[in-house]
């Protein structure tokens, strides 16, 4: 058995992700119970969507923090991989209940309409030139960051994203104070839930792809099965898995038929051809053509 083991570090730059996610979260977490409230007593469905797409960032930053976090506690005996599979849990949560977030908007903007309802604008414009203002500190602390880590980078582009939703609310109070077209309103409700939903439908669908142990995505399954197959010596290639730990994170198990005199390099080429994949946790085992299961090799990377 031949075995070498990949330390995964989480990046000395751990504890100031934590921070700058960490104040990030606050003040995005702070203003979006605000938002709520506001939308519901200024009667702005525009307020109320763009406090769920605000939830959204809320969301990407929470989970980013729950990575950085996750990620430095240490695998044990009842979690062999780690725990930074929380991460995906949690977003598959979140993104379901901003479906149902999402569905509720679209069905009161059809609602409203039919029948508009009054909007009060002074303080559905207040509320939204605050939320421009917090998303603009936010993305300036998160600016730092977002070089060194992806984490901090991905929430970084969650709240730049959210300046549009903020800046588009914004439009449709000044328009609704000074024409009385009420009916702008719901249309930018649903206009930001449609941009929303996908967004949450593709975090769905990747969540649980990575809980049902699927192929992570953009990764060519059949691609990587070639190449291992073209490898010297491998005459057969079976029980060939792929999937993630979390996001980022993949694993490989794979039997290769070859040659048991060209077990030793073929294992370190195994390892080379699953790295051009972005597979860094790698167990491969090699059999005699023959003897399937007999006098393994195995590679642990």
């Amino acid at each position: 058995m031949t075995s070498h083991d990949h330390h995964h570090g989480h990046g000395h730059g751990a504890d100031a992700s934590t921070r700058q996610l960490g104040l990030a979260l606050a003040l995005t977490g702070t203003f979006l119970v605000v938002e709520v409230a506001y939308a519901f007593i200024s009667g702005s469905l525009a307020l109320l969507s763009d406090a769920g797409h605000m939830l959204t960032d809320a969301a990407a930053l929470a989970l980013s923090l729950l990575a950085v976090k996750a990620g430095q506690r240490p695998a044990d005996r009842r979690r062999t991989f780690g725990y930074r599979r929380t991460e995906i849990l949690a977003a598959a949560v979140n993104a379901a209940a901003l479906l149902a977030v999402g569905a509720y908007i679209l069905y009161e903007a059809a609602q409203r309409l039919r029948e508009p309802v009054e909007v009060q604008t002074t303080p559905m414009l207040v509320v939204a030139v605050l939320g421009l203002m917090v998303n603009l500190l936010s993305a300036r602390i998160l600016a730092g960051g977002q070089e060194g880590s992806l984490n901090v980078r991905s929430a970084y582009l969650e709240v730049l994203s959210d300046l549009l939703g903020s800046a588009a609310v914004i439009v449709g109070a000044v328009l609704i104070m000074f024409t009385g077209w009420t009916w702008v309103d719901p249309l930018l409700g649903a206009g930001i839930g449609l941009w929303v939903i996908p967004r949450t439908w593709r975090l769905l669908s990747e969540s649980v792809n990575v809980l049902l142990e699927g192929t992570p995505a953009g990764l060519d399954l059949d691609a990587l099965r070639a190449d291992l197959r073209a490898l010297p010596g491998v005459s057969e290639v079976h029980d060939l898995h792929v999937w993630s730990i979390t996001s980022g994170e993949h694993s490989l198990t794979a039997h290769l038929v070859a040659e048991e005199a060209t077990s030793a390099a073929l294992l370190s080429a195994a390892q080379e051809v699953a790295g051009r994949y972005g597979i860094e946790h790698v167990t491969v085992q090699i059999e005699p053509p023959g003897h399937h299961g007999e006098h393994a090799h195995r590679l642990h990377a």
